[in-house]
């Protein structure tokens, strides 16, 4: 399968890497020169637009930020669904809303492309152990042609159902997550009045049944979130804003986890 990818951060480069690295025949496309130096020694080649990226390849795999940023690379006459053949299949691995892979979809139908939303999780660190998790969501025949692909760098990849379901179980995780580290943070503010000091009390919570992911990250960060919040803080909150319209369109309560969730954007100053 031709493979064409799209989004070489810190996320997607290291995903890129393992396609090339597995032999696979890889196409990219980048804004900037120098995204594309990290593959100046491989055998990927370089597309001119994403019309062009799209034209050469059976697979389209993007990994940018944002929703607004999925709709620009695949509309307009260099865009993705310019360029790709019939029978070509698109892999949405950024965390966007439900309803961008399925506008997407429909432009793609039309022209007989199909959309798979694919978002991943585990950072760099999984993909160079091949164990990122994909959580995926579309037809069964697409996930399963693409399914070669992504275990190039994931273990599991996780088929959730119809179009939009691995955006629905992203979305879910990724508020756990911000609930986490405002339960976290209110919890070592806790400690500190009471006389254990943050980073003793992330030593031992880490140890104990209440360790998280979320509170790990709070401890490399020496027990604030003034460092993360630059990183992490604005995707966090255009998360926690997917879930409440999920939330809000299912007419269901939004309980405590959204609570916690925004107490974690105060602190870093990306508030709901």
């Amino acid at each position: 399968m031709r493979v064409g990818f799209i989004g070489l951060g810190s996320q997607g480069g290291p995903m890129a890497r393992a396609i090339v690295d597995a032999g696979l025949p890889l196409t990219l496309w980048a804004r900037r020169p120098e995204s594309l130096e990290p593959y100046a020694d491989t055998a990927a080649k370089v597309a001119g637009s994403p019309a062009e990226l799209a034209a050469d390849s059976d697979l389209v795999c993007v990994c940018v930020v944002g929703d607004a940023d999925v709709h620009e690379l695949a509309d307009g006459e260099n865009g993705l669904l310019a360029g790709m053949a019939e029978g070509g299949i698109i892999a949405i691995h950024s965390t966007v809303h439900p309803d961008t892979c399925r506008e997407l979809a429909e432009k793609a139908a039309a022209k007989g492309i199909s959309v798979i939303d694919a978002p991943v999780s585990g950072g760099a660190p999984a993909v160079a152990e091949r164990r990122l998790l994909v959580m995926v969501g579309g037809a069964g025949e697409h996930v399963e042609r693409a399914r070669p692909v992504f275990a190039t760098y994931a273990d599991p990849v996780v088929h959730l159902g119809p179009l939009g379901a691995g955006q629905v179980a992203k979305i879910l995780n990724n508020l756990l997550f911000s609930a986490n580290l405002g339960s976290a943070m209110s919890l070592l503010e806790l400690g500190e009045k009471l006389g254990i000091p943050r980073t003793k009390l992330c030593e031992v919570v880490a140890r104990g049944s209440a360790n998280s992911m979320a509170l790990g990250s709070i401890a490399a960060f020496g027990g604030t979130l003034e460092r993360l919040a630059p990183i992490a803080g604005a995707l966090l909150q255009k998360d926690v804003r997917h879930a409440a319209n999920l939330a809000g369109t299912a007419d269901t309560p939004e309980g405590a986890v959204f609570t916690a969730a925004d107490a974690a954007l105060v602190l870093m100053d990306h508030p709901r």
